[in-house]
């Protein structure tokens, strides 16, 4: 359903997204994981048609997309986006005005859940609750592509932890495409299916979660036991400390020499080592 193929935008002699091809056509909920400047929230925005692609195609079933183009199917706020400064309960009946597939219920639910007071204006929320009304402005779109924009920046654990619940419930309820991006590592594996990791414009790794928990771990040992059996296994990173050596490895777990142990590793510990690669400290 959506497709980019070879799309690079910059500004100026920068580069924001560096020839991306990718599909993705699955109803579930995909995490778009990146450091900052990585190129994250240009990617949401370029399949939204809020920004053009300097070359490339954006594609939503099978329609190019841009700025004169844009997609009726996809929602998106970007994180920072302003609203008029009236009330909560005003902006949530001007944003079910627009759209008749709107879930006036599920964002009344969201309200409650999140302790916000629709008789506030916007101007007088903290940015965490900002953020928190365009999220779920975004979900009770029900629209069949929803791009979430560091949906919980500026919430508190219990809050994130509420927000997970009901990306979830409202993924079950109405199944479509749900794009995620966060620097929230680990807890985005509460709710995600699919994972991709942005790093300097380019997509350098898809995978499923259970995929990444299954071939994700660590071998440690004496640095002279454990170079050797380096050369047969995908290692993307290793730290030596002293005379012994972590070795981060995603591979087969049947591939694990004789005598070794694979240690599980978190979503966080492994983009680390997708990005960053090898640290050494002697």
């Amino acid at each position: 359903m959506i497709s980019l193929e070879e799309v690079t935008k910059s500004y100026g002699h920068t580069k924001a997204l560096d020839k991306i091809t990718v599909e993705l056509n699955d109803n579930k909920i995909y995490c778009l994981l990146g450091c900052n400047g990585a190129g994250k929230t240009t990617l949401l925005k370029l399949i939204a048609g809020h920004i053009n692609a300097t070359s490339g195609n954006v594609k939503i079933d099978d329609n190019t997309i841009n700025t004169l183009k844009m997609p009726c199917c996809v929602h998106f706020i970007e994180n920072r986006a302003a609203h008029f400064n009236i009330k909560i309960e005003s902006i949530v009946k001007m944003a079910s005005e627009l759209n008749d597939e709107f879930d006036y219920e599920f964002a009344e639910n969201m309200i409650e859940k999140f302790h916000l007071d629709k008789n506030k204006k916007y101007k007088t929320l903290s940015f965490g609750m900002q953020a928190m009304l365009n999220t779920l402005l975004n979900l009770a779109s029900n629209k069949k592509v929803v791009l979430l924009d560091e949906p919980v920046l500026g919430l508190d654990a219990i809050m994130r932890g509420r927000f997970y619940d009901l990306l979830n419930d409202s993924y079950e309820n109405h199944p479509r495409i749900i794009i995620v991006s966060t620097h929230l590592i680990d807890e985005i594996a509460k709710g995600a299916e699919e994972l991709l990791i942005l790093d300097k414009g380019k997509i350098i790794h898809r995978s499923s979660i259970d995929e990444i928990d299954e071939m994700a771990y660590s071998i440690t040992g004496t640095t002279k036991e454990i170079e050797p059996i380096l050369d047969s296994l995908n290692v993307i990173g290793r730290k030596t400390i002293g005379g012994h050596t972590s070795a981060f490895i995603y591979d087969d777990r049947s591939r694990i020499p004789i005598g070794f142990t694979g240690h599980p590793i978190g979503l966080q510990e492994f983009f680390i080592n997708m990005v960053e690669g090898d640290s050494d400290e002697n």
